[in-house]
């Protein structure tokens, strides 16, 4: 995960620097949310009938060919932004099996007590990612060509396809009453809507979605176009972009503590919407602040990195506490789809808006509207209560075919 982290930073970088354009890095992370955003539906559901392990491998196969055809591309080709774009996808889509596979085999493995804290571990993690792979990707990316940073992608994805080969990872048990939501008869699309019934069913998701699907759209470009920040506003260069990379990063790290530590308030409803609020103030900032300002923007960066695992973590724990392990490949991967589809729109927008009105008018706008989302929905009791284990007890609204386990 970390060389891939690596690779990912040295191809925004290089595509920021060679063409200048908003555009067209905003089309290269188009290009890595697409499959997330159309594909996590069908995603899920394989997830839910495939063994989880040979996903896993076979998900890092296809990420080494990819790779490797990618340096060779390099080498050959004096205008390979279109093949980048296409490798970016197929990698992508690989990514797109390994995360739902990996959070819906945790509950398996993990005790039910313990998944709010390995929650936190997995945003420590991301963190961690974050705040190491900026910095060696800069030192890369003075030392060798494309070509070569590459292969270090290579490298690390054939260590994790070595290290699958010792982890077994234990199927899900089906109970009577739930078997015939997994017959081979059903089609992919029967077990879509299934997934899409028990979202509905369940109090206050529908509004938790809502919320992260909006947050999501205003969010997104703030953090993943922020190389453009650094070059139009701040007049920066690679190392500033490292630095408030890895800023992001440490946030990240420190919220992952946090939750790790500490598993939130009992309703998680709470704990998310502190984290979105405290995400808003942060983009707001980064937005008026002037451009000399570069430390302020690295403070602020490292306070929405923060709050990332603080809004996120919660609802992702509650979901692996609640969903029996055989639906969650679908439902993890549904919710995550229904709050990530809007990403290719906001940086579809977001990139002629970056070129035309600058970079910060997208972080004051989206600073604001997420504070004002964050702070009205403290007042809607159904919103707060969502994943109350009181709230769900009185008042669950079970799916007709797939009953839902209360913690």
């Amino acid at each position: 995960m970390i060389t891939s982290e690596i690779v990912q930073f040295s191809l925004i970088w290089w595509l920021t620097d060679s063409y200048r354009s908003a555009t067209v890095v905003s089309w290269a992370t188009l290009s890595a949310l697409l499959p997330r955003a159309v594909l996590n539906p069908v995603i899920g559901v394989l997830v839910d009938r495939w063994n989880r392990r040979s996903i896993l491998v076979i998900s890092h196969i296809a990420i080494i060919l990819a790779m490797a055809f990618l340096g060779y591309i390099f080498q050959t080709d004096n205008d390979p932004v279109v093949t980048i774009f296409i490798i970016i996808f197929i990698c992508a889509i690989s990514k797109s099996f390994q995360s739902p596979a990996m959070l819906s085999s945790t509950s398996l493995m993990v005790p039910a007590e313990h998944i709010p804290r390995v929650a936190g571990l997995n945003q420590l993690i991301q963190g961690i990612m974050r705040i190491v792979s900026p910095s060696l990707g800069a030192i890369l990316l003075l030392k060798f060509p494309m070509s070569g940073i590459v292969m270090v992608d290579i490298a690390g994805a054939s260590l994790g396809l070595i290290s699958l080969l010792f982890v077994m990872i234990p199927k899900p048990e089906k109970t009577s009453g739930q078997k015939s939501c997994f017959s081979g008869r059903n089609l992919v699309f029967q077990d879509i809507m299934e997934g899409i019934r028990y979202i509905r069913n369940w109090p206050g998701a529908v509004e938790m979605l809502g919320i992260s699907t909006t947050v999501n759209f205003l969010s997104c470009p703030a953090f993943m176009l922020v190389s453009l920040l650094i070059t139009g506003h701040f007049g920066g260069d690679e190392k500033m972009f490292g630095t408030i990379s890895a800023a992001i990063g440490m946030g990240m790290i420190c919220g992952g503590i946090l939750l790790s530590l500490w598993s939130g308030f009992r309703r998680p409803m709470i704990t998310s919407l502190m984290g979105v609020i405290g995400m808003a103030c942060a983009l707001l900032i980064t937005g008026i602040i002037p451009s000399y300002a570069d430390e302020v923007a690295t403070i602020s960066m490292f306070t929405g990195g923060f709050m990332i695992p603080v809004s996120m973590a919660p609802i992702q724990a509650l979901v692996q506490k609640s969903v029996e392990p055989e639906l969650q490949g679908r439902v993890l991967s549904l919710m995550d789809w229904i709050s990530s589809i809007i990403s290719p729109v906001s940086l579809a927008i977001a990139g002629p808006v970056y070129d035309e009105l600058g970079s910060q008018i997208w972080y004051i706008g989206s600073g604001v509207l997420a504070l004002l989302i964050g702070s009205a929905a403290f007042f809607s009791q159904k919103i707060r209560d969502f994943g109350d284990p009181r709230y769900l007890a009185s008042e669950s609204k079970t799916p007709d075919r797939c009953k839902r386990t209360i913690a």
